[in-house]
C-alpha cells in the first residue's frame, strides 16, 4: 500500500462509504490499520472527503466476485478526478445476528444491501428466512439493534455484531466460499508504481470511434503487442444506447514499450481515453491463480 506523506488532517484518516461496521469499513482497517476509518453516507461523499482534504485516502468497491460490478462505480471513477494508487482485495464473510433472545427458529426475514442477500440467496432460501433489501449491511445491523423485534435478522460483519451488540446465529453463511470484494484506493494525487518493481495494473476508460469493428481494431494493439487485459466492461452514459463506455485493466506499466504501443492503437480508434491509475497488482491475484489452477478454490459450498 503507498505510504505517502502530507498534512496531519488528511494522513491520519480514509474515508469510506456505508457504516461503522460495513466490509467497507473492514477493508479500510485491513489494508490501512494506522489511519483512522470514517464513515460517509454516499460514495460521493467519500470521494470527495478526499477532494476536499479532510481523508487522504477513500476505500471503494469496484466489484464482487459474486454479484459483478458496484453499481454507480463506473460513473463517478471517470469524473472523480482522483487516481488509484492501490487496490485491496477482500475475502466477504457475511454473519447472520440478531438482538440478544432471538434463534434461527424465531427469525422469519432478514435485512441487508441486496448484494449481501444474493450472495447468500441458497442459504437464506434453506433457513426460509425471507430477504429484505436495505440501505446497506452494517446500515441494517444497526437497525435491528435499535428494534424490539426478535423476528427480525441482519446479514452483515462480525465486527458490525460487535459494535452493534447483535448475537450471530449463522456464521459464514455466503454461499461461495471465493465470495471476495475488490477495493480501489483513490488518492488526490497520482502515485503510479514503480515500472519493474514488481506486478503493475494499470486501470483506464475509453470510448470507441463509431466505425465498423472499431473495438475489435482498438483492442487489437493488445494482442499484438502481448499485453494482457484482466478487466474489460462497458457501461452506457450520457442516458443513450450508443454512447458506450468501456472500463479496463491491464497487466504493465505506461512507460513499458509494448503498453505503449498499445495504449497508441487504442487512441486511433477512440474518441476518448484515460489513465485512472498505475499500481502495484495485489498479492491477492498471484495467490488466486495459483490456487485455480491447482484446484484447490471452492466454487461453492457443499450440500
Amino acid at each position: 500500500m503507498p505510504q505517502r506523506s502530507g498534512s496531519a488532517e488528511d494522513t491520519a484518516k480514509i474515508s469510506y462509504q456505508g457504516e461503522p461496521g460495513a466490509n467497507s469499513h473492514l477493508a479500510a482497517r485491513e489494508a490501512f490499520p494506522d489511519l483512522e476509518a470514517i464513515a460517509y453516507p454516499t460514495f460521493e461523499d467519500a470521494i470527495a472527503a478526499v477532494k476536499n482534504g479532510d481523508a487522504r485516502y477513500a476505500m471503494i468497491p469496484i466489484e464482487n466476485s459474486v454479484a459483478g460490478r458496484v453499481a454507480d462505480i463506473h460513473h463517478l471513477l471517470p469524473d472523480a478526478n482522483l487516481y488509484i494508487v492501490a487496490e485491496h482485495f477482500l475475502r466477504v464473510r457475511h454473519q447472520l445476528m440478531a438482538k440478544p433472545g432471538a434463534s434461527l427458529a424465531t427469525i422469519k426475514r432478514v435485512m441487508s444491501h441486496t448484494q449481501a442477500l444474493g450472495q447468500c440467496r441458497v442459504t437464506l432460501r434453506k433457513l426460509g428466512i425471507a430477504p429484505v433489501p436495505g440501505a446497506d449491511t452494517a446500515g441494517s445491523a444497526r437497525l435491528v439493534a435499535e428494534s424490539d423485534d426478535l423476528t427480525t435478522a441482519a446479514i452483515a460483519s462480525r465486527l458490525a455484531a460487535e459494535i452493534y451488540g447483535l448475537q450471530i446465529l449463522k456464521s459464514d453463511m455466503e454461499d461461495e466460499t471465493h465470495n471476495t470484494t475488490r477495493f480501489v484506493v483513490l488518492a488526490k494525487e497520482p502515485d503510479d508504481a514503480e515500472p519493474g518493481n514488481g506486478p503493475v495494473i494499470t486501470t483506464f476508460i475509453f470510448r470507441v470511434r463509431n466505425l465498423p469493428a472499431a473495438l475489435y481494431k482498438a483492442l487489437g494493439g493488445f494482442a499484438t503487442n502481448g499485453v494482457n487485459m484482466t478487466k474489460l466492461e462497458s457501461y452506457q452514459e450520457e442516458g443513450t444506447f450508443n454512447a458506450t463506455m468501456f472500463f479496463a485493466d491491464i497487466d504493465g506499466h505506461p512507460v513499458n514499450r509494448s503498453v505503449q504501443l498499445a495504449l497508441e492503437e487504442l487512441s486511433f480508434f477512440s474518441t476518448q481515453t484515460k489513465i485512472l491509475g498505475t499500481y502495484p497488482a495485489s498479492p491477492f491475484r498471484k495467490e488466486a491463480a495459483e490456487l485455480a489452477a491447482s484446484g484447490q478454490v471452492p466454487l461453492k459450498r457443499p450440500g
